[in-house]
């Protein structure tokens, strides 16, 4: 009974190690290639006119959708909102400030962050100075791209 089962799990496990995939060789590949080149895709016309679409809104995007801390905001008093504004960039100039209208009120708004993390760690560093500042979904601006540098 013994030998019935050690030959039972040698016949299954053989049949695994026989089930391997062999991948072609670069030619075959390459010829494949050749055939997309030649290959024609018939699409409904309103599919490019949606992606064209697509294209055209980002383009009129000024931002894109991010994080950004709010230190303080004031009714009718764009001198004061300057005044953090001068105030913040003095003490934390790292960082960008934007001084926003929103009816009626005035909003000084400080960094571009990608996600809320990024904006609660400002948070956390400012807190003891700004008291009242909180994390605020907007408009950011596009982040720059970092360049490459080689040693």
């Amino acid at each position: 009974m013994k030998r019935f089962f050690l030959f039972i799990a040698a016949m299954f496990f053989c049949k695994f190690l026989c089930a391997q995939v062999t991948f072609p060789d670069a030619y075959q590949i390459e010829s494949e290639r050749e055939g997309l080149s030649q290959l024609n895709i018939n699409k409904d016309y309103r599919l490019d006119k949606l992606v064209d679409w697509h294209i055209q809104n980002n383009k009129r995007r000024d931002g894109i959708e991010g994080y950004r801390v709010e230190i303080f905001f004031s009714t009718n008093d764009k001198q004061k909102a300057l005044d953090k504004e001068v105030e913040f960039l003095s003490k934390y100039p790292d960082y960008e400030v934007h001084v926003l209208f929103m009816s009626p009120n005035f909003r000084v708004r400080v960094g571009d962050f990608r996600t809320k993390s990024e904006a609660w760690k400002l948070l956390k560093e400012i807190e003891k100075d700004y008291s009242a500042a909180f994390v605020v979904k907007d408009n950011i601006n596009f982040p720059l791209a970092k360049s490459i540098s080689y040693e």
